[in-house]
């Protein structure tokens, strides 16, 4: 029988992923009228205010400011955040949100690759195999013949998942000594401030159609950053993980509701094979998760 806890938690990542694809729409439908800076800038002004609020609910204001913050990594995480959503808001100029959303799976091959020399982890030989395999999805689902879909934008999505990686695993480590409020308050900081100073020399007016959109975006971004955390707060990460890939069925949806469009065979071809990688690293690491949870202190 599956623990109240992790039930929970999944239901909160089934959740997580609606409120993101929503968002992620969104973000596909500004670009269209921003550049990829502004819309980065309009994502971190729109959710501070919620961030705020939040962060004083919770009483951990005075944490945000504590001598004891690692500011290196804070503002390392900073950049790359800023770049990974100016790369994925560039990729979805061009790109349906069921092939970008295909190519970000890579995500988390991504991070085990640099869970070795940036966290020290080990990976196990059979791992190896199953990231080899996810890396495979991804040439299947570029289609590297076809000059449609090996693009810029397919690219920069890409880059944009490496980049997320790279964060991911940065925060991490900065969560080892840090409330996971000073994570989610200083990113914000750092697409807000970023996103304006790159795009501040060709700002463009915003308009009152525009209003709901961004209100849209701020709602959608903040319920997916809460739902997220409720999940691996009530269940292992290892068990609720791999329900991140529910996220697909939402992009394919929007975009046929939106853009009606779908994805080809290829692209949900490559998915699947990157999907299945994933899925194997996250069961063989739950047994692992569950021994460093039993010998912590």
């Amino acid at each position: 029988m599956i623990p109240s806890g992790t039930l929970r938690g999944i239901a909160a990542m089934l959740a997580a992923c609606a409120a993101f694809a929503c968002m992620d729409s969104l973000l596909k439908i500004l670009s269209g009228t921003f550049s990829p800076a502004q819309v980065a800038a309009l994502r971190g002004l729109t959710s501070l205010p919620l961030v705020c609020l939040y962060v004083a609910w919770r009483g951990e204001t005075r944490a945000l400011f504590a001598r004891k913050l690692r500011w290196r990594l804070h503002a390392v995480r900073g950049v790359l955040t800023l770049s990974m959503l100016m790369l994925f808001t560039y990729g979805l100029r061009t790109l349906g949100l069921a092939e970008a959303y295909t190519l970000t799976f890579v995500a988390p091959l991504v991070i085990t690759l640099l869970s070795v020399p940036l966290l020290g982890e080990s990976v196990r030989s059979r791992h190896w195999v199953a990231i080899a395999v996810g890396f495979v999805g991804v040439i299947v689902a570029l289609r590297p013949d076809s000059s449609g879909f090996l693009s810029l934008g397919a690219l920069a999505i890409l880059a944009a998942a490496v980049c997320y990686a790279l964060s991911n695993v940065l925060g991490r480590l900065v969560s080892r000594t840090e409330p996971s409020s000073t994570l989610v308050f200083w990113t914000t900081v750092s697409m807000s401030v970023g996103g304006v100073l790159l795009a501040a020399p060709a700002w463009v007016p915003l308009g009152p159609e525009h209003i709901g959109l961004l209100v849209g975006l701020a709602i959608s971004g903040f319920l997916g950053q809460l739902a997220i955390s409720e999940a691996f707060r009530h269940g292992q990460a290892a068990a609720i993980a791999p329900f991140e890939y529910s996220a697909l069925a939402w992009a394919i949806a929007f975009d046929w509701l939106i853009w009606h469009t779908v994805p080809d065979a290829w692209t949900l071809g490559g998915g699947a094979i990157i999907i299945a990688s994933g899925l194997y690293l996250a069961r063989h690491e739950a047994p692992r998760a569950r021994m460093a949870a039993q010998g912590a202190p």
